[in-house]
């Protein structure tokens, strides 16, 4: 029961040492090397930059039902960024990417080996963190 406890735990750690990066990955970009963030980068800061505080909340009480917010906030990020990096990607949708705003949302700041974009970067921290609460859900039924 102790070492289930301990596994939860670091899950949890990990889910919110996760949103932290992502969160202060998102600063760094915007904040030191002046990206501007696009309509659907802000979209998807609101997704990422609670999910630090609800995680971390849960972490600290040691309650895990207080981080079930954190599961629909990333699954929207998912959602969001995936439709980001398509825009990015996708040649037929590159077009609808440069009507979104002041700051088009087909711009690639950074693109490394051809794949790795900010979209794609905010992608994966979704993807880590949803799966990974998923993972916590599944522990907490066994």
């Amino acid at each position: 029961m102790a070492n289930e406890l301990k596994i939860k735990e670091i899950i949890l750690f990990i889910i919110w040492a996760q949103s932290l990066v992502a969160t202060l990955g998102s600063l760094f970009f915007s904040e030191i090397l002046g990206f501007i963030p696009c309509e659907l980068c802000w979209y998807q800061r609101i997704l990422m930059y609670p999910l630090v505080f609800i995680y971390g909340t849960s972490l600290y009480k040691r309650d895990f039902s207080i981080a079930l917010p954190g599961l629909f906030l990333s699954g929207i990020g998912i959602l969001v960024s995936a439709y980001h990096y398509l825009l990015q990607k996708v040649p037929t949708l590159h077009e609808a990417g440069a009507a979104c705003g002041a700051i088009p949302c087909n711009m690639e700041y950074i693109n490394y080996f051809g794949f790795i974009t900010i979209p794609f970067l905010a992608f994966i921290g979704f993807v880590v963190v949803f799966g990974l609460h998923i993972t916590l859900i599944l522990q907490q039924r066994r």
